[in-house]
């Protein structure tokens, strides 16, 4: 048997960096995973489908050179290459992990670990023990009793970032990040999308104004959009699908070549031994304290298998919060307030906070203020002037309550916000903090001045 001080078990974005952070802090320190290391986010989710998007983008640039004074003739897709690219990407960056693995003095264990009572896990027969185990096995994509995924006609994310050929019609169910990604990249290649959305309004956690933004760009592009719809069943029968689709009005039949289930992830909980440990779990999620500590002395969990958000950068933050509270140090919970979200289709999408309606429902006196990107130099010199910067701040205090983003980099910019909403900053303080020209951060200052009623380029 193999004795350790710390044991993760999963190498995602949590689990890896709990690896890395105990390491620093000298704990002896071994990692198992059962498939590569990186997890879902290098390998299948956050990664590889930026690399996927960024090749739609430029295609899309290139579609559009006219409109820059320029000339580009013969110039193709070549799908295979695309998913060729991106696939050499998320190998790139799990190969990182594992130099990080090596440079750290990690342990890496290859297989499938079952937890086991005593800090014990079972990795296919062989039993490794430790101070302390954190399980950080991640999500996968959740399955809808009225779309039963097969792999090839009704597929998840997994699938579509490698399909063998691109499909010439697809239909896409949920518009949250996965969803309105996938009908980014596809449609900007020329797939003929159409997104069918259960809630009233697409990326459905973000503001109404970014809701209503994404949806007029979205069918400027081509995409349709069917919101306050529900797929009821689907035929695979035939050459391609048919599902039938509940509207408002009634039935509808759509036909595509592939239905894609972007309806949320489900947590890899099932067959890791937390019924044998007696570990509690409630509705799908691990139930931790502040400091991610189970019910059970010794066990810990982090990241998608607990109630947080389910954002590769939570994960990261929990895993670091987690080790260095088991290492004695004084460590603050974690805001859950304060997490921002980003969504990379084109235009961008990045928020964090309350939202308008949100702000409302509380009874808060707010002031609003909002900033588009048609009014920025350097949207329009760069040719991206959909979109806008949304502020909500407390009437009274100054308090930034909610940023809310949507255009061209916009996942970049956010993380001013969330500083200052860590750092207590007020309104009046954005205002006096000189921002570059031209930058579309400007906007980030103009929104709030639009907010006090001090906006100059309105």
């Amino acid at each position: 048997m193999s004795k350790y001080d710390i044991i993760v078990l999963g190498s995602g974005p949590g689990g890896y960096v709990a690896a890395i952070r105990a390491s620093q802090l000298g704990f002896k320190t071994a990692i198992i995973e059962k498939e590569n290391l990186g997890g879902i986010c290098l390998n299948w989710g956050c990664i590889p489908t930026k690399a996927l998007l960024k090749s739609a983008q430029v295609f899309e640039y290139l579609k559009h050179a006219e409109d820059y004074g320029l000339s580009v003739k013969g110039f193709d897709k070549d799908f295979d290459a695309v998913v060729k690219r991106s696939r050499g990407v998320a190998e790139g960056m799990s190969n990182g992990v594992k130099f990080l693995m090596k440079k750290n003095k990690i342990d890496v264990i290859e297989g499938f670990g079952k937890l086991k009572t005593g800090k014990k896990i079972d990795v296919d027969g062989k039993e490794y023990t430790a101070d302390h185990i954190i399980i950080a096995t991640g999500a996968r994509s959740r399955e809808l009793p009225s779309l039963p995924q097969d792999g090839k006609k009704v597929i998840g994310y997994r699938e579509a970032m490698v399909l063998p050929k691109q499909p010439k019609s697809m239909i896409v169910v949920g518009s949250g990040a996965i969803g309105v990604e996938f009908a980014y990249f596809y449609n900007s290649l020329g797939t003929e999308v159409t997104i069918v959305e259960y809630l009233d309004k697409i990326v459905p956690v973000e503001d109404d104004d970014v809701s209503k933004q994404l949806e007029r760009s979205f069918k400027k592009s081509g995409i349709k959009i069917m919101t306050s719809a529900e797929v009821t069943s689907v035929d695979t029968s035939g050459k391609g699908v048919k599902a039938t689709v509940k509207t408002k009005k009634g039935e509808e039949i759509l036909e595509a070549d592939i239905v894609l289930s972007a309806v949320g992830i489900k947590s890899n909980i099932e067959n890791i031994g937390l019924e044998d440990v007696g570990i509690a779990v409630d509705r799908d999620k691990v139930l931790v304290n502040d400091y991610y500590q189970t019910n059970i002395p010794g066990y810990y969990a982090i990241g998608d298998i607990t109630p947080g958000q389910a954002l590769a950068h939570v994960a990261s933050a929990e895993a670091i919060l987690c080790v260095e509270k088991i290492a004695g140090q004084h460590v603050e919970a974690l805001d859950y307030g304060n997490i921002p979200g980003c969504t990379y289709c084109t235009p961008e999408i990045a928020s964090v906070g309350l939202t308008e309606k949100q702000a409302k429902e509380q009874g808060l006196d707010i002031k609003v203020g909002k900033f588009p990107f048609s009014a920025s130099g350097k949207a329009s010199a760069s040719g991206a002037k959909d979109g806008f910067v949304k502020v909500i701040f407390d009437a009274k205090y100054g308090e930034w309550l909610g940023c809310h983003m949507i255009g061209a980099g916009v996942t970049d910019m956010i993380a001013e916000a969330v500083l200052g909403r860590k750092l207590e900053t007020t309104g009046h303080e954005v205002l006096k903090t000189v921002h570059p020209h031209p930058t579309m951060s400007e906007a980030v200052m103009e929104a709030v001045a639009d907010a006090y009623g001090e906006v100059i380029h309105l």
